[in-house]
Order: structure tokens, then sequence, then C-alpha cells
């Protein structure tokens, strides 16, 4: 009897020492996952708080948890099961799928670019057609949404292709933390963000001296923080987009000579510097920067193709 409970023991601690190794997976394999999506949850940081410009105040952050929960389902009930499917019964489409996801950010990010360069106000202009308060909160909060799908399947997927050799529980486990874990940060970031102007505002009001500066200081900020968070993330999309899309080459092997002529100046140029950390710095940004081209190549002729599909509607006199 002894025996037999020695040996249950030893089952129940082989079993414990498992269950901890899985967790270590988990959590490094969420991490590096993370880690790979972090150019696309930069952008996803950058585009959400213009979806409450030009609401009330007092609706920026009970918008913003609608579209947090938004986010959540999305990734949860719709882009998990998907993706362990996928993982499941098709794993070579995942490439692809990837390819298509880092496709449609770099063109939405030459998009973006092109626009701003055209002065191009569409998209405002449809936003002030909505007839009342309530009617534009729908709009905005339905707009983020759709794009937090998109950028939150790009996510998912990346997050995926990092996940290769694991079961199919220790997947989900990481898919889903990896989910929930990007939701808070960005979300948070964002309620964050979308508040500094009024946290200046109460500063600035205090009859401290060093209150009211920094107030003051924030007021001031903000718009630049936001102008530059909007660079911040096109930037992100044209570099995960180019980046995704020349590694999906090198994976299909099509087309190699593009990645491996980019990854081979960068290289050089890396070596000419001296080498070394400072060496490996350059070389990383190089190849950055040759992402961000081939994505702003590609994203400029899917431009050039959808806007011969989607031509906009004439302005009614």
């Amino acid at each position: 009897m002894p025996s037999g409970l020695i040996a249950l023991l030893d089952d129940v601690s082989v079993i414990a020492k498992l269950a901890a190794t899985s967790i270590d997976d988990i959590g490094a394999a969420t991490m590096k996952a993370g880690t790979k999506s972090a150019g696309v949850v930069i952008d996803d940081t950058a585009v959400t708080p213009r979806y409450v410009t030009g609401l009330s105040p007092d609706r920026e952050l009970p918008i913003i948890w609608k579209i947090a929960k938004g986010s959540i389902k999305n990734k949860l009930f719709f882009l998990l099961p998907a993706a362990l499917a996928l993982s499941a019964f098709a794993p070579f489409l995942i490439t692809p799928i990837l390819m298509a996801g880092g496709a449609y950010l770099a063109f939405e990010a030459t998009e973006k670019i092109l626009e701003a360069i055209a002065h191009d106000q569409h998209a405002v202009e449809e936003l002030l057609q909505a007839d009342t308060p309530e009617e534009l909160e729908e709009r905005q909060t339905s707009g983020a949404i759709r794009t937090d799908f998109i950028l939150s399947a790009e996510i998912m997927a990346i997050a995926l292709n990092e996940l290769n050799g694991m079961g199919l529980v220790q997947q989900a486990a990481a898919l889903a933390l990896v989910g929930l874990a990007i939701t808070v940060a960005v979300y948070g970031a964002v309620g964050l963000i979308v508040k500094l102007d009024d946290i200046g505002l109460h500063l600035a009001e205090q009859p401290n001296g060093a209150s009211r500066a920094l107030g003051s200081g924030l007021v001031r900020m903000v718009p630049r923080l936001l102008k530059a968070l909007s660079v911040i993330g096109t930037a992100a999309m044209l570099w995960v987009g180019g980046g995704i899309l020349l590694h999906g080459l090198e994976e299909l092997h099509i087309m190699e000579a593009v990645p491996h002529a980019i990854h081979g100046a960068a290289h050089a140029i890396g070596e000419a510097v001296g080498g070394g950390g400072f060496g490996a710095t350059v070389e990383w940004i190089a190849n950055a920067i040759g992402a961000s081209i081939a994505g702003a190549i590609i994203g400029g002729l899917v431009v050039l193709v959808v806007k011969q599909f989607h031509k906009p509607k004439p302005a009614i006199a």
C-alpha cells in the first residue's frame, strides 16, 4: 500500500512538472508571439484614438470600452476558433493568409500616405453626414470594431505562426493569452491617451504652479502625440506588412531573390559600419527600411487596383 501511494505521488509529481513545463512553454510562446505582433499592435494603438475624435468627452471612455469588448469578442469567439481549425486542418494556408494580411496592412499604410499627400478628406466628410451624436457614435464604434477585426486577425495569424509544434490546447491557451494581453495593453493605452487632455486641463486649473505648468504642457503635447502615433502606426504597418510579404516569399520559395537581396544588402551595411552590437542594430534598421519599401511598392499596386473598382460617388449639388 505505501509503495502504491509513493508510486501515485510520483505520478502526480511528474504530472505537476509537466504542467509547469507546459505553462512555461505557453508563457514563452505567448511572449514570442506577442513580440512578433508588435508592429500591428502599435498601429492598432495609433488607429483607435481617431474613432473618438469629435465626440463628447464624457462618451470617450464608454466608447473605448465598447470597442474593447468588441475586440475581445473578435479575438476569442471568432478568430481563435478559426486559427485553431486552420492549425489542425490546413496549416499550409497560414503563410498565404499571413501574406494576404501583410498586403492589406501595406495597402492601408500606403493609402493613408497618399491621402495625406493629396489632402483627401473623404473619410471625414462621410462622418460629418451623421444626423445625430448617437449615429456618429455608432458609426465610429462600428468602424473601429471592423478595423480591429482585421488587425486582430493579423495579430492572431502572426501569433499562430510562432506556435508551430505545440499541441492544440497549448496553442489555444497561448493565443487566448496573446489576444487578452494585447487587448488590455492597446485599449488601456488608448484610454489614457484620449484622456490626457482632460487630465491636463484639470491640472492647469490647480493653484499649484508646478501642477499648472504640467497641465499646460500635457494640453499642448496631446495633439502632437496623436500625430506622432499616426505616423508611427503608418510606418509600422508598412514595415510589418512588407516584412510579412518578404518572409512569405521565402517560405513559399517564390521570388526568393527579392528578400535575399534585401537581407544581403542590410547585412553588408551592418558589416560596413563595423559589425558588433551597433552593426547589428544598423542591419536591423536597414532590413526594416527594405521591408517598408517592399510594403510601399505592394501597397501602391493594391491601391491602384482598388481605385479601379471603387470610384468615389460624386458629390450631390
